[in-house]
């Protein structure tokens, strides 16, 4: 399954910490993530990702279009919702579409570890059916 990778920058180490704790899940899947949270997570857990460009650079909106052609079947976007940022119209558009074509979104660590626990089950294997 293509999973998504994001984190605002308060949320990076947490992303990382996330990923380490499940790469054993992860590593089976095919992950992509803004430039940054990208290259930290390959720095640090070993694991293969495609990147985009940082998110305020264009980042969010290749993985939109991702989202869009319904090509990504889990978003994780570790957000902090108490920090300003001047994307956050783009931050939506990600959230709209995840929930236009009905992908799995998770904004802060608890769900996204129920949803990586669920990927592992194969509790996500009905998005094949989808594509």
């Amino acid at each position: 399954m293509n999973v998504a990778l994001m984190a605002h920058d308060n949320k990076k180490k947490l992303m990382e910490n996330l990923c380490i704790a499940y790469r054993h899940i992860l590593i089976k899947h095919e992950l992509y993530a803004t430039d940054t949270t990208g290259r930290l997570i390959e720095d640090n857990t070993n694991l293969s990702v495609h990147k985009f460009l940082s998110g305020h650079l264009g980042g969010e909106q290749q993985m939109g279009s991702l989202i869009s052609h319904n090509d990504i079947d889990l978003v994780i976007f570790l957000r902090d919702p108490l920090q300003p940022f001047l994307a956050d119209g783009d931050n939506n558009v990600v959230f709209k579409l995840c929930d236009i074509h009905n992908i799995p979104l998770a904004t802060n660590l608890a769900t996204a570890e129920a949803l990586i626990m669920a990927l592992d089950r194969g509790d996500l294997d009905w998005r094949n059916i989808l594509k």
